[in-house]
């Protein structure tokens, strides 16, 4: 047995979500739904500004969200087109202080980069807490940061809808 690895960067306190990349959120929902016993009926929301379609569950304490592309040149179906085929497209690393574990990727060689789904660098207000992407990979998956909002925090954000 191996020892685990702990990261230096003290503001990752778990994984917020993990994002694979399918042709077909039903099809794959459905999967999911078969072999790990995944409610059938979980939510497939559509996303009208960032044109995707997202099933969204939990399995354990992580939660999953199958994305697909609404549109044949969308981000997804993009992704998998390059790729060859479906996969795990981003983890997005809960943090409790968004701009301090930016800070620490940036001193250890990270760059942000845009949000395809809002058009915007850096930390930005999504639904659900402070979000920002790095330009940097880690074994060919995507990097996201959320900083999860406070109950007072989500308030002052509550008008932020849609992604």
């Amino acid at each position: 047995m191996s020892a685990s690895v702990k990261s230096d960067n003290p503001n990752i306190v778990g994984i917020k979500h993990m994002a694979f990349a399918v042709r077909n959120a039903e099809e794959a929902l459905s999967a999911y739904s078969r072999f790990l016993c995944v409610p059938a009926d979980s939510t497939i929301y559509e996303y009208e500004k960032s044109r995707n379609r997202v099933a969204i569950f939990n399995l354990g304490e992580i939660e999953y969200q199958l994305c697909q592309s609404m549109d044949a040149d969308g981000r997804f179906a993009t992704w998998i087109r390059q790729r060859g085929g479906e996969g795990l497209h981003h983890i997005c690393y809960a943090v409790d202080d968004i701009n301090a574990a930016l800070a620490h990727a940036e001193a250890n060689g990270g760059a942000t980069r845009i949000c395809q789904a809002c058009q915007v660098y850096g930390s930005h207000p999504h639904p659900e807490g402070f979000v920002a992407f790095l330009d940097n990979d880690a074994g060919g998956i995507e990097i996201e940061f959320m900083q999860v909002y406070t109950p007072e925090e989500l308030e002052t954000y509550n008008s932020v809808t849609g992604i």
